[in-house]
């Protein structure tokens, strides 16, 4: 590819990749406004966008090795801005629920295929390299994110978030037409569709896939229970207001952009495996400290915001490897079936830890606590056992 283009693919795949944390972080701050003004759980708000974006990935996987990745892509974010208008136009809960999931249909397509297209276009340690880089420049979105949902609560209301995310979805569509494909026709999946379904089977018994697959969905499992946990936490627990709340937040990923830095060189002296392995044990040493702290009720918000940055940063080296090595271990031409089994795994098992989060609430800090550092614990299992 020529510089430029690199350039602006680069630029492209990283907000892509980016949807995810921007379609739940922006609204993080507007939840408890979201349960006062129309009632409800708000947290069901982002199981239902986790259940909807695990299942739909699994569908467009397969497609996009047949025909594709620009075509997918395009009618995704078409299918994420008509979601987002739904969410804004909603008076209940109920309603802001199933658009939540009509919205992640869509979103999916995102950070589902800017993965694939990495594979396509390089491998190992290359593509590590290259999925860093997309990690630090996607940051963005998690910190902004909160930011900007909680200074739009001071001018509107919550409703105006899902605007600016349907505006968000009609840029990105523009962009993607601009896109080069990047899987050619004498590269694609020629099988039926029903033969590329069964495609997941054989990527589940694939040991190498999925004890790197799993080593990422933990992690996750452990990074969603502080994303839906903490705006209750942080807000209602320890009183912070809900633009204070977004620098809080956003502060965790200064830690993954500074170690997404870090391992683009790291990688250059170790291995994949190495670095994830290590990465995992730092993690669950953080997640276990914030575990006592927050069952003792000790150390106030300082050691829990300390803590959870600690565990948090690791994102910048777990997820990049894993996602490397998960995708190194199967040929091209299933990367869109793989970059969507591990997707669906990784963001659909959030609703684990939102469901527990809920069937634990003790209106304490502690339930996300403990929940931190179970998944932590399993993630480190997998990342460490059977290396290679």
């Amino acid at each position: 590819m020529k510089p430029k283009r690199s350039l602006g693919l680069l630029l492209t795949l990283s907000a892509l990749m980016a949807m995810t944390s921007l379609s739940t972080d922006i609204y993080l701050p507007a939840m408890p406004a979201m349960e006062q003004a129309m009632g409800g759980n708000a947290e069901l708000t982002v199981t239902g966008f986790l259940i909807g974006f695990a299942l739909a990935q699994l569908v467009w996987g397969p497609v996009s090795d047949r025909i594709g990745r620009k075509i997918p892509l395009f009618v995704g974010l078409v299918l994420f801005t008509i979601g987002s208008a739904g969410c804004a136009l909603s008076q209940t809960m109920e309603a802001v629920v199933f658009w939540r999931v009509f919205q992640a249909l869509g979103a999916c397509v995102g950070p589902m295929l800017s993965r694939a297209m990495i594979r396509d276009l390089y491998a190992g340690t290359q593509a590590a390299q290259m999925l860093s880089t997309l990690v630090i420049m996607m940051a963005v979105a998690p910190i902004i994110g909160p930011l900007l949902g909680g200074v739009l609560l001071k001018f509107s209301s919550w409703h105006a978030i899902f605007w600016l995310l349907a505006a968000v979805g009609i840029a990105l569509a523009v962009a993607v037409l601009r896109l080069p494909e990047t899987l050619p026709a004498n590269k694609r999946s020629r099988a039926p569709l029903s033969q590329s379904f069964r495609q997941y089977a054989a990527l589940t018994a694939n040991r190498r896939f999925m004890r790197h697959t799993l080593a990422l969905t933990f992690f996750y499992m452990a990074a969603y229970a502080f994303i839906v946990g903490s705006p209750f936490v942080y807000i209602e627990f320890f009183g912070v207001s809900p633009a204070h709340y977004g620098w809080l937040f956003g502060v965790n990923i200064v830690g993954v952009v500074a170690l997404s830095f870090a391992n683009k060189y790291l990688l250059r002296r170790f291995s994949l495996t190495s670095l994830l392995s290590v990465s995992s044990l730092i993690a669950l040493a953080f997640a276990l400290g914030l575990a006592a702290v927050t069952y003792c009720n000790a150390g106030g918000l300082r050691a829990v915001v300390a803590l959870m940055f600690g565990v948090f940063s690791m994102n910048g080296i777990i997820a990049a490897c894993a996602t490397a090595a998960a995708l190194d271990a199967v040929p091209p031409q299933n990367a869109g079936a793989a970059s969507a089994l591990l997707g669906s795994l990784q963001y659909g098992s959030g609703t684990v830890s939102s469901l527990l989060l809920t069937a634990f609430s003790s209106g304490t800090a502690w339930p996300m606590g403990w929940i931190i550092a179970l998944f932590c614990a399993v993630s480190a299992v997998f990342a460490n056992v059977g290396r290679e």
